[in-house]
Formats: structure tokens, C-alpha cells, sequence
């Protein structure tokens, strides 16, 4: 299969490029930079230039493949309301260029989502935009299923772990270096779901072969890692307390990031191992985190 992928040098898109690679598939993976696209030659992936607001290069992109895998955001989140309707506007765009066939389009989500019980399920519905959760990419996805593209989410957990990591316990890890303690909200029982990158990229690959159809798929390999571990891990290798701040207290110290660090999220991906045959193969986030080096600037 001749795959597109948007993100193809991120965090998790090149884990994405390199698990095709490897399992026999073609990669066309979107470059904005000159060290993108080399960086996608060097391991063997052909190169589409553009941007994720030029519309044209994605339906370029889309046009010449078999099927395609969305993980390019833009994660400034000083602009999160923009850049999540980019991303609404992206989805889009690639929709029209596989309206009218069977080609495959796996987006990406978050796992923050509505659930009915204790535990989110693939079957739990997105949150509706909101301020705090403006991220538009499950409502692009229905739009284009509307239309008959054969569109499927894979939803990510708050944490998509491994070496290198830039996302939410690179967050805290930042926040705690900056303000000397590293630190939890309340009891520090809030739970976030975590997987490591090459996991959910195994999940990626899967789901496409599968024609993204039976999702919203959940790349989730732990349920839910208690915040107050999460915090005495990185506090153990910066070498600071870990301390815990009131609710009252959470946005003084957290900033936009309160939510996030407050948020009790725990998730389950049954559904999605018995349909793919996903089973997660790496190390925990906690282990994860006690690796040496593992946030690396």
C-alpha cells in the first residue's frame, strides 16, 4: 500500500513512517522543510512538499495514495483555537480527494473524551468543542463519513510516551523545572491513559489495513497512571519535590495546562485489541520516564 502521511518527521508520525517502512508498505510523507524532506529520504519515504494550509499539496498528497494517516497539529497552544480549525479545514480538504472511492483516511484525536461510565470506550461519543477542548477532528471525521469516505479516529491517550518526548509529561517536566517543584493537583489520583509511540504506531498500520473501518480506535496500553506518579517520576530525575497544590492553587502554577493536570481521563482500549489484534509491546510511561535522558532538548 502507497500510504500519505501528514506529520511524517513528528513524534508520532515518524514512528508511523518507520512501522510501514518496515512492514513492507510505500511511505509519501508531507515535508514543510528542507530537513523534513531529508530527514523522510534518509529512511526511505518519498516526499510531498506543503504545509497543512496548503490545501492543494494535501489533495496532491491524498490523489496519489492508497490510503492515508493524519497526524500533523500544530501544537502552539497559544493559538489552540486556530490551529484546531486548521486541522478541521485539513481533514477536509483530504476528504475530497478521497470521496467517491474506498481509500482508506485515518485521523488523530484525543482520548479526553464524554464517557458513559467510569471508563471512556470507544463507543463513548467526542466532547463537543468547547473552550478548554476545541479540537474539531471527530466532527471533521462524521462530515466526511457523511459524504461515504471511509474515514476512522485513532484516539491518543494524554500521554504518548518515549524518548524524546514533547508532549504532555514534557509539559511537566517544564513546568516543574521552571518552578522548582514538581507537582500534582489534590491527591494526585487523577488518572491519564498512556502508550508508547511505536505501540500506537504498530496501531496506526493496523487499523489502515483493516480500512480504518470499526473505530474511533484506542491506542491505549495502560487504563490510567495516577498523576502523582507521573510527577514523582520526573521530580526524581530533575531532582526536586514533588509537592501538591489545591485545586484553588492549580491554575497559578499550571497556567492553561490546569485542565490537563487535573483531568481524571482513565481509558479503555478493549474493544480495539479484540478487533485488530493490537497487543501493547513496550515499556510504561513510568519506566519510561526514569530512563536517562529521556526528555531530550
Amino acid at each position: 500500500m502507497r500510504v500519505f502521511v501528514t506529520g511524517a518527521t513528528g513524534f508520532v508520525g515518524s514512528a508511523i513512517v518507520q512501522d510501514l517502512l518496515t512492514n513492507g508498505h510505500r511511505v509519501v510523507g508531507l515535508a514543510r522543510s528542507d530537513a523534513a524532506a531529508a530527514s523522510l529520504a534518509a529512511v526511505g519515504a518519498e516526499v510531498q512538499r506543503g504545509s497543512l494550509d496548503d490545501l492543494e499539496s494535501l489533495r496532491a498528497g491524498v490523489s496519489a495514495a492508497d490510503g492515508v494517516i493524519h497526524t500533523a497539529f500544530n501544537h502552539d497552544f497559544s493559538r489552540f483555537a486556530d490551529n484546531c480549525r486548521e486541522d478541521h479545514r485539513a481533514i477536509l480538504a483530504m476528504g475530497d480527494a478521497l470521496e467517491g472511492s474506498d481509500r482508506p483516511l485515518l485521523v488523530t484525536a484525543g482520548a479526553v473524551v464524554a464517557a458513559r461510565g467510569p471508563v471512556a470506550v470507544e463507543s463513548d461519543p467526542h466532547r463537543p468543542p468547547s473552550d478548554a477542548l476545541p479540537r474539531r477532528t471527530e466532527l471533521a471525521a462524521g462530515e466526511l463519513a457523511a459524504r461515504g469516505v471511509r474515514v476512522g479516529v485513532v484516539r491518543l491517550p494524554p500521554s504518548t510516551h518515549g524518548v524524546g518526548d514533547h508532549g504532555f509529561a514534557r509539559i511537566l517536566h517544564d513546568i516543574a523545572r521552571r518552578t522548582g517543584v514538581s507537582a500534582y493537583v489534590g491527591d494526585g489520583g487523577n488518572r491519564w491513559a498512556a502508550v508508547h509511540r511505536r505501540d500506537a504506531a504498530r496501531l496506526y498500520r493496523l487499523a489502515l489495513e483493516a480500512g480504518a473501518q470499526g473505530g474511533p480506535f484506542h491506542a491505549i496500553a495502560e487504563e490510567g497512571v495516577p498523576l502523582r506518579r507521573v510527577a514523582e517520576a520526573i521530580g526524581a530525575r530533575l531532582g526536586l519535590p514533588t509537592v501538591s497544590k489545591r485545586p484553588d492553587e492549580a491554575a497559578a502554577h499550571f497556567g492553561w495546562f490546569a485542565f490537563f493536570a487535573g483531568i481524571d481521563c482513565p481509558t479503555s482500549s478493549a474493544h480495539t485489541r479484540a478487533l485488530l489484534g493490537w497487543e501493547p509491546r513496550e515499556t510504561g510511561l513510568v519506566a519510561d520516564l526514569d530512563q536517562p535522558g529521556y526528555f531530550t532538548d
